[in-house]
């Protein structure tokens, strides 16, 4: 994994901005955590096909001895990656990604990755940057590599654009219900162009009802596919709908179909104090390989 410089590097800090010409070796990185990288290895496979600026972000890279040994995604949402493995050196490649973020100043409207990364990055950050709104350091990082162990909700397939209309609003109320605001900015803005690509691109599964209050009953995305991983994101069902054990049956199916024809191993991030939803992705076959946190500004 060796480097062409392109840009400078930050001899004290072995920080630098990468450029196209550093895409395989920074996929290279995300390759040695492919369930704890996938948001970054997302990124980067988007990359490679238009260019890192296209993309809409920068890539930094913290190099020690001509190696490459983290990355950081710095766009919308900050995405560190510094994999604690052989004699690579994480703590380092954190303080140059801080170095380089207070520089910048805070951009991104959220830290998200495995935790170790992301609470070091912040940690760092803290005393320069904006206080966070919200700061969730505990989220269980959970995979499925074989068939879920509850039965397919048969009703549960794959959205489709006509009924965008309805799947639209529902997306809206998980997010405003996650997050506490709503993500909306009118028609054809930034959310509704997501939700619509995951629609297109076969990556939003829903059940649908015929009671008008609700016509989503359960729904989910596979928000983030690369590296041979899909992560769900977005589980929602219906308040109206709740208690009836549709998330279970919902994410078996999910599994099913995304193992089929999307990637072999499924994984999503959950909030530690959400029991009843941890509880619920065991009991479909989920198991806990790590820890996410997210920082929200």
């Amino acid at each position: 994994m060796a480097l062409r410089r392109a840009t400078a590097l930050d001899e004290r800090t072995g920080g630098r901005v990468l450029d196209d010409a550093d895409l395989a070796s920074a996929l290279a990185v995300c390759a040695l955590d492919p369930v704890g990288s996938v948001l970054a290895t997302a990124r980067l496979e988007h990359a490679v096909d238009v260019g890192i600026r296209r993309a809409g972000g920068e890539l930094w890279g913290y190099e020690k001895d001509g190696r490459l040994e983290g990355i950081c995604w710095a766009g919308a949402n900050m995405v560190p990656v510094a994999p604690a493995v052989s004699d690579a050196d994480p703590d380092r490649a954190i303080e140059a990604f801080a170095a380089m973020a207070r520089r910048q100043g805070r951009r991104c409207s959220s830290l998200v990755g495995p935790a170790y990364a992301v609470l070091g990055l912040w940690g760092r950050l803290r005393p320069s940057w904006p206080g966070a709104r919200e700061v969730r350091d505990d989220q269980p990082s959970m995979v499925i590599d074989g068939p879920p162990l509850v039965a397919a909700d048969p009703d549960v397939r794959r959205s489709r654009l006509d009924e965008l209309v309805d799947v639209l609003p529902a997306c809206v109320r998980m997010f405003t219900e996650e997050v506490g605001y709503s993500p909306a900015s009118g028609p054809g803005g930034p959310y509704e162009t997501r939700v619509r690509g995951l629609v297109t691109q076969g990556r939003s599964f829903v059940r649908m009802s015929d009671d008008p209050r609700a016509r989503v009953m359960f729904k989910a995305e596979l928000g983030a596919v690369a590296g041979g991983v899909a992560q769900v994101q977005g589980v929602w069902v219906a308040p109206e709908h709740r208690g009836r054990g549709l998330s279970e049956r919902g994410m078996a199916a999910v599994v099913e179909a995304a193992r089929a024809d999307v990637a072999p191993l499924i994984s999503l991030y959950v909030n530690s104090y959400n029991a009843r939803a941890i509880a619920a992705y065991r009991r479909v076959g989920f198991r806990q390989v790590g820890s996410y946190a997210t920082v929200l500004f």
